[in-house]
Formats: C-alpha cells, structure tokens, sequence
C-alpha cells in the first residue's frame, strides 16, 4: 500500500545521505520534495502542510545541520514526525488496543458505509478476541438492510468458532440490539460484538438509528471500519461519523490494496481517533493491530524486525522448533530440516512479505520482482525434496549424478535446480556445524545476550544501525536506534 511512497522518499533521502554537509537550502529542497510525494499518496493537504512545517523547523536547526551524517538526522526526524502522525502521541508508537475493562457484556458497536467490509471485519474482531484475549465473544447482526447480511455473519461465526444471535425475521435493530444484550448476560459472554447496517453519510434515517443502539447497548468501543482503498474521502467519512456518535478508534480494511496510503496517514490527523487495527487479507486471521512506528518504518525502508519475529511466534510450531533445535546443537541438519524451512518461510507470508520488513531490504525485493523471483521458488524447492526417497533426505550426500536426473524428472524442474537446492543445503549445513563448534544454542544464545548485538556482533546493535545521538550506523540504515537494545533477549522470549 505504501510502496509507491516509499520509493519516492527513499529516492530524496538516498540524495540526502550521499551529500557530506547539508545548507538549509538542501533541506528545504528535500522538504519540498517530501511534500509532492505526501500529496501523490493522498495525504489531506492540511496534514501535509503541518507535518512539513514541523519537520523543516526541526531539520534546518543547528545542531541537525552541524551534526556528523547530518542526512540520518533529517531521516530520524522524518521518521518521529511520521510516527506521530500515524497515531504515536497516544501509545509512544505502539499500537493502541482494545479497552475490555468494564463489567461483562462488554459491548463493541461496528459502524461503517456500505461495502467497507464491517460484517468480514466484526468475525475477525471476535476470533482474535477469543485466541489472544482469551474471553468468550457473541456476534448480532443488527443490518435487516442489505440482503442476507444476518446470514452472512451466522455462517463466518460458524467458520471462526464464535456464537452468533439467532436471527428472528422482522425485528428492528434497535430490538435485536436489547435481545442480544439479554442473550449475552444469560449465556455469561464476556464481549459482545454488534455488526450495524452500512449507513450512507448523507442518510440522517439510518444516522439516527445507529444514534438510538448506542443509547440502548452503551458500547465501550464504538469501531468505525474505513476502506483504504476509498483514499481521501475516508477522512471525510470519519468527520461525518465523529460527529453523530462517540468513536473510539478506526478499523483501516484492505491494508493489503494497492491504494495510495493517504486514508492511513491522515485519518489520526484530522479525526483525533487512533487507528486501532488493520485489515491485511480476505482471511479469518488477516487482521493486526496498528503499530505507528512499524508502519513508519516500513514507509523509510527501515524495516520491521519485531513483526518478523511475532509472525514466526505466531506460525512455528514449538514440538517442530525444539526438535530443529536439537539438531542443531548437534551440528545436524539434512533435507527434511530445510523442506520445514521452507514451509515456515511460506507460512510467514513467502520471500515477497519477509523482503518488505527487512531492514535495507527494499531495492533487494525490487530485484526480486525484477528477475521473475517469487513465492514458487519455495514451491519449486519443495517439490523437488518431495521427489527425494527418504533415505536420500537423510543423506543428502547419496545424490549422485543418475539419483538428481531421476528427482528433476519427478519434480519437473532441470537437474541446475536440483544442484543449487543441494549448495544451498550444503551451506546451511555448514552454518549448522559452526554453531556446535560455538558451544550450541547456548553458546548462540550467550553470544546474543550479553549486552545485546552490539556485543555480540560490533556495529550491528542498536548504536551500529541506529546511528545513536550523532549517526553513525550503515549506510541505507538510517535512525534505527528505535531498535530493541537487545535482540536476542526479544528472540529468547518469543
């Protein structure tokens, strides 16, 4: 979603960088610049105009200009005034969650326009609800509206394992909003979502009516979904919403589009409401929460080490991980090993979804892309592991020249594929062996934990890649010192 902005300051600030000292006039030039590619991704005038003041107040200082990578300065800054206007202020650029503290049913109310994907949204709301926060949730329809709707939510609650209120035809919302209160007081349900009808901003009919099940239900979160892809005239409908009932947060869906950002990055600006959540995919489990400065680090290409690390808490199985471990520890590591690898790259969203939150990993998918190379690479590898006896994934040294003919065969690929699957093996089996030599994983792990990647690995840490107070750091690596101090205490826990 972010891409075409990215490429744009990631081009203003790599001419930054390459200059040795930066005028005032450089600054603003980049400034100006900056501005053009905010407008192109639709970010609403008045929050660009503000967010460029800011920063060209704070870049053209002294001690910005005196400094000595004065380029990683104005890109620390950059990136701080992005975070804030992602939502920062509230939770230091951490994501800001849902409020559950109040007396069972606590009650959620999803407003939106038509066709933003509010009813989609509430099912994945009440599985995550259920598997990360561990309460019992209900879902209500309350949209006799649109055609099927009530319908629609009772077959999702089914696919996510949440109940949903049995569906009486001809009831009001406001009545079914009562019902659905009385059934979750009964039934002792902890959160109780109500999905409401898409409401046209112009229809003061249907505003009303979203006004009287607020007084009734007295939500304590009340969730307006925006679709991303509608850009600008998002902010518009969340002004319009603000107006009528209190929100508290936004739900930003099809993350995943290709839509111009400008939705995102305005709507904390002009609405005062932090994004809470956002939706990334068609999926059940496709919804995560809002981190401001993630996402601004994603827009400067600084990466995202932390989400890499909770998507593989999130997929790798403990008994698969503990079992590799071990095998480790002895210096172990054959073709079924890197076939689960594999697996787990393709679990955690394939090459493409890894590349992007890498830190200085930008031009690196670009090139990908470029060169046709893409998620059936993985495929292509495991297949040709899956044309393998068991024997030979054992004893990867058993492939002779006639044993790879047959395997290409069986894979359909070219015995060239087969040779680089087996490099590629023979490397990871070497790195294998070089941690037993190091003592193990507790030897890995000792290298890791004592005063973090600076210790372990000089230049590398947090001072290396984040610049510190004065920069420093690796070049296309620009203010990373928001980066955790100590990696391998946050990669032991997760």
């Amino acid at each position: 979603m972010f891409d075409t902005l990215s490429d744009r300051l990631g081009g203003v600030f790599d001419k930054l960088r390459g200059r040795g000292a930066l005028n005032e006039q450089d600054v603003r030039e980049a400034m100006r610049e900056v501005r053009i590619a905010l407008l192109e991704a639709d970010v609403a005038l008045p929050v660009a105009r503000r967010f460029i003041d800011e920063v060209t107040e704070k870049a053209v200082g002294q001690s910005v200009l005196r400094s000595v990578t004065p380029g990683q300065q104005v890109v620390k800054i950059v990136n701080d005034a992005l975070i804030d206007m992602l939502g920062g202020g509230e939770g230091g650029g951490e994501a800001v969650g849902l409020d559950l503290n109040a007396a069972p049913p606590v009650v959620i109310m999803m407003v939106g326009l038509q066709g933003s994907g509010k009813t989609t949204s509430t099912a994945k709301l009440a599985k995550l609800i259920k598997e990360k926060h561990g309460k019992k949730a209900m879902m209500a329809s309350l949209d006799v509206n649109r055609p099927a709707a009530q319908e629609q939510l009772k077959v999702l609650g089914e696919q996510v394992g949440v109940a949903t209120l049995p569906i009486i035809a001809g009831q009001a919302p406001v009545d079914i909003a009562t019902r659905a209160l009385n059934a979750a007081k009964l039934q002792a349900v902890d959160v109780l979502l109500l999905d409401t009808a898409g409401r046209l901003h112009v229809d003061q009919a249907l505003m009303e009516e979203m006004k009287a099940v607020s007084a009734i239900s007295a939500p304590k979160e009340t969730l307006l979904v925006v679709d991303s892809l509608t850009g600008q005239d998002a902010v518009n409908v969340a002004q319009s919403f603000a107006g009528q009932v209190d929100l508290t947060g936004v739900i930003l869906t099809r993350m995943d589009g290709d839509a111009r950002g400008g939705a995102a990055l305005s709507m904390r600006a002009v609405t005062g409401k932090p994004i809470k959540f956002a939706g990334t995919g068609e999926k059940m489990d496709a919804i995560e929460p809002f981190h401001p400065s993630r996402v601004a680090n994603r827009i400067l290409g600084m990466g995202d080490i932390v989400s890499i690390v909770e998507k593989a808490a999130a997929t790798i199985e403990v008994e698969d991980a503990e079992k590799l471990a071990q095998r480790m520890a002895k210096g172990q590591f054959d073709m079924n090993d890197l076939r689960m690898q594999l697996r787990q790259m393709q679990n955690m969203g394939g090459l493409g979804m890894l590349a992007g939150m890498m830190p200085g990993m930008k031009k690196a998918k670009a090139a990908m892309a470029a060169s046709g190379m893409d998620d059936r690479v993985l495929l292509r590898m495991d297949a040709i592991i899956g044309s393998m006896t068991p024997k030979e994934r054992a004893k990867p040294e058993l492939l002779n020249a006639k044993r790879k003919i047959r395997i290409a065969n069986g894979s359909g690929t070219q015995v060239q594929d087969v040779n680089k699957l087996i490099k590629m093996h023979q490397e990871m089996e070497r790195a294998m062996k070089q941690i037993k030599k190091m003592g193990g994983l507790k030897g890995l792990a000792a290298m890791f934990g004592k005063g973090g990647l600076d210790a372990a690995m000089p230049g590398l840490g947090a001072q290396g890649l984040g610049g510190g107070a004065n920069g420093g750091g690796l070049p296309g690596l620009p203010g990373m010192g928001n980066m955790p101090a100590n990696l391998g205490d946050l990669l032991k826990k997760k």
